[in-house]
């Protein structure tokens, strides 16, 4: 059997015993992942019978539409291994860069579920997802509006960052507006908040992506 469908699933049955490897891949091949391009609207019928979506490679996030507002924000934002819920009638998936999902159906989420190590990964995952959320809305209560463009760089280097010899990178790109998005603020406000971050000496811009400087634990 094709070792394709278990490295599709890569986080999920990384270390498991071998038998319960090929009970995945077998659980897992019936269905085929799906490539998502840049900067590409990807609603929830791409998407259909899908009980979770595994983001495999790349950085997706979800964003809801307000047309009554004339708003979006982000709902939702997921790099590899991590589990995305189906997307709501307002929201669509969006990526940053190349990026595969894999969609579970509910057949399939069942069957994984009847694999006790898999369910605990899945249900770490899923609490993962919740904190993040937490995070997100506290974040809502700072009226400063730098400290909000703060917190939400410093959970992004926790969850997706990769550690340099002065601080954290967040790899992949980030727009004054995506960020704008992120914390509920306008692009204006937030440039104006990552110079003043810039400024102290907090944060360092490289193109489209940036580097925290010192730890990112608050």
């Amino acid at each position: 059997m094709s070792d394709e469908p278990t490295e599709r699933l890569r986080q999920l049955v990384d270390g498991l015993p071998a038998a319960e490897v090929e009970r995945v891949a077998a659980i897992v091949a019936r269905g085929e992942a799906i490539d998502i391009e840049p900067a590409t609207p990807y609603f929830g019928d791409s998407f259909a019978g899908a009980a979770l979506l595994v983001v495999e490679e790349g950085f997706i996030v979800v964003r809801a539409t307000f047309s009554e507002l004339s708003r979006s924000m982000i709902t939702c934002e997921a790099g590899p291994g991590r589990i995305v819920l189906p997307l709501a009638s307002d929201e669509a998936l969006f990526a940053l860069e190349q990026a595969r999902l894999t969609p579970v159906s509910a057949v399939e989420r069942d069957q994984l579920l009847s694999i006790p190590l898999v369910a605990q990964r899945v249900v770490e995952q899923l609490a993962f997802t919740l904190s993040e959320k937490q995070e997100a809305l506290a974040s809502f209560a700072q009226t400063r509006h730098v400290e909000r463009v703060r917190r939400k760089l410093l959970q992004l280097a926790r969850s997706y960052g990769h550690v340099v010899r002065d601080g954290i990178r967040i790899d992949f790109p980030i727009t004054h507006a995506l960020l704008a998005e992120m914390i509920g603020s306008s692009r204006e406000t937030v440039t104006r908040a990552l110079e003043a971050l810039t400024r102290e000496g907090a944060v360092v811009r490289h193109g489209s992506s940036y580097r925290l400087l010192g730890s990112p634990d608050v």
